[in-house]
């Protein structure tokens, strides 16, 4: 029969692995793990590589560590869409918001080299971009995935960069790292995510982080609109209803 106790055992280090990397404001090595947990050495990398395996980790974003895999953002993604009182509260945020701005908001996470949409709240115009919750969207041609990009470090985001696939979805697209660092430092310094008809032709964008109480950037809050509609000028006008709602759904979810 297997050893109880050692399995107990196995079962608490992979735990506190993926502990530890939940909560790393960026990707780290084994060793920066072991830091904390102290375990020999062929222990903690036996560890990370079997969780990387199992799609717990993934090492994609820094070819030196270890990030959240697809099946822990799974993991936090369920946690947070199953609590109905929380799920209720966030929606209804998102419902105030789309009403005040007479436009789709929308919530995004980041999964592996996309992000997803979370959460969404439509507009009731006619006119309007069908998409749905759990799309996923790239990160280089929309308001929330460059808004993710800008908070990667230099080092990072240049890994990334040159491992996707930077396609071109309109003629406003930027489609290599040189385009897309000087816009990302100003998305970094702002704060404020755009996309002027990148992603779409016809539709633009822009976005605001949400942050836990440690100030890392979790989820981003993001509101479209048809360029018909509203041009880019007069949705960044709207940011600080937007930051608002951001921050009520940070509290909210933090409390979880």
């Amino acid at each position: 029969m297997p050893d109880s106790k050692n399995a107990n055992s196995s079962i608490s280090r992979a735990l506190q692995v993926l502990d530890i990397i939940a909560n790393a404001s960026q990707s780290i090595t084994a060793t920066e793990i072991n830091r904390k947990l102290k375990l020999p050495k062929p222990t903690i990398h036996r560890l990370c590589a079997q969780l990387e395996a199992e799609g717990y980790l993934q090492s994609r974003l820094n070819d030196r560590g270890y990030s959240p895999g697809a099946k822990l953002n799974k993991i936090a993604l369920g946690v947070l869409s199953n609590n109905d009182f929380q799920r209720a509260q966030r929606h209804r945020i998102l419902e105030r918001l789309s009403l005040n701005l007479g436009e789709t908001c929308n919530i995004a996470v980041l999964d592996g080299d996309r992000s997803i949409y979370f959460d969404r709240v439509e507009t009731h115009w006619p006119l309007r971009i069908q998409l749905q919750v759990n799309d996923k969207v790239p990160l280089h041609c929309t308001a929330t995935g460059k808004l993710f990009l800008s908070e990667l470090s230099s080092i990072q985001r240049s890994r990334l960069l040159s491992k996707l696939a930077l396609e071109q979805h309109t003629d406003n697209t930027l489609t290599s790292a040189a385009q897309l660092k000087p816009a990302l430092s100003i998305i970094k310094k702002n704060q404020i995510g755009i996309d002027n008809e990148e992603f779409f032709k016809g539709m633009i964008a822009v976005a605001v982080p949400i942050r836990d109480s440690s100030n890392r950037m979790f989820a981003a809050l993001a509101m479209h609109a048809p360029s018909a509609r509203m041009d880019l000028a007069t949705a960044l006008t709207h940011i600080p209803m937007i930051r608002d709602a951001a921050a009520e759904l940070a509290s909210l979810m933090e409390d979880l």
